[in-house]
């Protein structure tokens, strides 16, 4: 049993989680003026983890015809044999109650929002089959992650800093842009759709870069308008850092970065931003 959880957790690369759940405590943060109760933290946890599980869950069950057919991923569970349809349906579903399930012992609103937030994770799955703009649906599934956090502990939309999730959105369409460019000769010739497959992965990673400045404008837009000190800045200042970093390191010649350093800075990007905010708000807002 314990080797199935294993199997299953590597599955929808559960330790990646780290990307999101910072901007959801960034939210959160902000909503409070500083650290919510324990118990909201625990709740909102457990939220995002649903979310996130269920949503990777289902990922790999549409695509498993395409992961079995594509070299790269065809050692992945699903395909490979490790885990079945229905062991991995059960994941889905659970993780799924348990979204739901945290969102309720949150407040109203959050779960009210809760079946759009995670229908947006689900669709995403589907969306390359029809349109290239699959990365910016992401974008927009994960730019709930702040959103959520926010409404978790004030239980409204008013005050929320729209800009953080504009940016959580431009962030993610730009990595998620890059990380297709493994595929995008698979996907050309099976029929997907990607912007790596449609304008080549050159074009691509100009477009990566662009998303992630506008991305990186937007942070800086939310610090504003939340009122946040100068450490929020110096959190600006080292993430975007390290994406200038990252874009040095990968690039279309060179894609044997991305599992590794790639997808760990993008979680001390995340880390970092969230950092910050709680240092500022800290110290006291400007």
């Amino acid at each position: 049993m314990l080797k199935k959880i294993t199997v299953l957790l590597e599955m929808v690369k559960f330790k990646l989680t780290v990307f999101a759940m910072p901007f959801a405590f960034m939210g959160a943060f902000l909503a409070g003026s500083g650290a919510p109760s324990w118990g909201t933290i625990f709740w909102v946890i457990l939220a995002m983890v649903g979310a996130r599980t269920c949503a990777m869950g289902f990922n790999r069950i549409a695509d498993r015809h395409f992961d079995h057919a594509n070299p790269r991923t065809a050692s992945r569970a699903i395909p490979a044999g490790e885990v079945s349809l229905v062991e991995a349906w059960a994941m889905v579903i659970l993780a799924g109650l348990l979204f739901f399930f945290a969102c309720y012992n949150l407040n109203p609103l959050t779960v009210k929002l809760a079946p759009l937030a995670l229908s947006l994770t689900l669709f995403y799955s589907l969306t390359k089959r029809f349109t290239s703009l699959c990365h910016l649906v992401l974008g927009v599934a994960l730019a709930f992650s702040p959103l959520g956090g926010w409404v978790a502990v004030s239980g409204s939309l008013i005050g929320f800093p729209w800009v953080l999730s504009l940016g959580v959105l431009f962030w993610v369409a730009g990595f998620d842009a890059i990380y297709a460019c493994l595929d995008a000769d698979f996907d050309r010739g099976a029929g997907l759709h990607s912007l790596p497959s449609l304008m080549g992965r050159e074009n691509a990673f100009r477009l990566a870069q662009g998303f992630h400045g506008l991305a990186f404008v937007l942070f800086t837009l939310t610090g504003i308008q939340a009122h946040l000190n100068l450490w929020y800045y110096v959190g600006i200042g080292l993430t975007a850092a390290v994406l200038f970093y990252q874009h040095l390191v990968v690039n279309p010649r060179d894609l044997s970065r991305i599992q590794g350093s790639f997808f760990s800075l993008n979680g001390v990007i995340s880390s970092t931003l969230f950092a910050a905010t709680w240092l500022a708000l800290l110290t006291g807002k400007n």
